[in-house]
């Protein structure tokens, strides 16, 4: 059969020739492109499609990152507002006056009785002629018996005397107090400051007015045989049912005094200074940091962000969808242009 063959071919060798190039013409104008197209063409395109999409997927897991961070942004700023809300800050202001209204002292002497009673003004006090003995009494007084506020079984005696008034000529009241004899072994008179002298006065029920007093500020003494110096400053407190309480802060110096009467005496001389420490008065109220407008403003930012983060999300997973279809779709036209 071989060697049939071999003289048919030849016999017949243009026609062999014709075949070939016809095969040969035949693959070139089919199997060539289909090769270009299958192999070269597509793979570029699916490795820039491979490309986008990893990119794609990157970006998608970056925006549910932001959007994880900004819950928890929403989570702490409601927190922190909660907080500022329980806890208010306090807040001072001071306000300078030239001229305070002049407050009360409410002293409680018991056996000791005011000998003199006056107003210096540039803290210039001059020296005492005859101390010990009565003097003058320049000072505002009103004297008052009330019970006491806490048992409302004993009886109180007080002296209410005005306060100085003028801060910036540096009023001051200097008072001196004698106790003739005494069966302790220290001696002491307890007083009483009040924001109002002229409240008192004009209180129709002066002895209520004082257990009022006594229930709601501090007591202080100061001791005989001493000069005592006190330096108030007013401190006003805003509540947070709008209301406003008064409140003394002072400081207090003491020197000694030495008696130069000629006769040792076994009585006891007080001597006390009231003066305005500045013209500031100072103002506390408890405010809340919390700013409800600032808090709706960073949510409103939030949730915008949130928003398009997943309206981002959302068209990047479309897009993907879309992109994997089309290359699905080439992917089978290619095969079926090959088959």
């Amino acid at each position: 059969q071989l060697s049939e063959d071999v003289e048919r071919a030849s016999e017949n060798p243009t026609d062999e020739r014709e075949g070939e190039m016809e095969v040969h013409e035949d693959s070139s104008s089919v199997i060539l492109p289909d090769g270009e197209l299958g192999t070269t063409t597509p793979s570029l395109r699916f490795s820039k499609t491979c490309l986008k999409n990893v990119f794609s997927v990157i970006l998608l897991f970056i925006y549910l990152l932001l959007m994880a961070v900004a819950v928890f942004l929403v989570y702490q700023t409601i927190s922190d507002f909660r907080e500022k809300l329980k806890h208010p800050v306090m807040s001072v202001t001071y306000k300078e006056v030239s001229l305070y209204d002049a407050p009360g002292i409410a002293f409680y002497p018991g056996k000791a009785r005011l000998l003199s009673c006056k107003h210096h003004y540039y803290d210039h006090i001059p020296p005492l002629i005859n101390p010990g003995q009565p003097g003058d009494i320049e000072c505002t007084t009103q004297r008052i018996n009330y019970s006491d506020p806490f048992t409302n079984q004993t009886m109180k005696y007080a002296l209410v005397v005005q306060g100085p008034r003028d801060v910036k000529k540096r009023e001051l009241v200097f008072l001196q107090f004698h106790l003739n004899e005494t069966d302790q072994d220290f001696s002491a008179i307890d007083y009483l400051l009040f924001s109002s002298f002229q409240e008192f006065v004009s209180s129709p029920e002066k002895a209520k007015f004082m257990k009022d007093c006594e229930s709601s500020y501090s007591s202080w003494k100061f001791s005989g045989g001493f000069r005592t110096w006190v330096k108030m400053s007013l401190v006003k407190t805003k509540e947070e049912d709008g209301s406003e309480t008064v409140e003394f802060k002072q400081e207090t110096s003491v020197v000694n005094y030495i008696d130069q009467r000629t006769k040792p005496r076994s009585d006891q001389l007080f001597f006390v200074v009231f003066e305005w420490k500045d013209p500031f008065i100072q103002t506390v109220q408890d405010i809340i940091t919390a700013n409800p407008w600032n808090m709706i403003a960073l949510l409103c930012g939030i949730f915008l962000a949130l928003f398009k983060a997943a309206d981002f999300a959302k068209l990047s997973v479309k897009w993907m969808i879309k992109i994997r279809r089309r290359h699905l779709k080439r992917s089978r036209q290619v095969t079926n242009h090959i088959s």
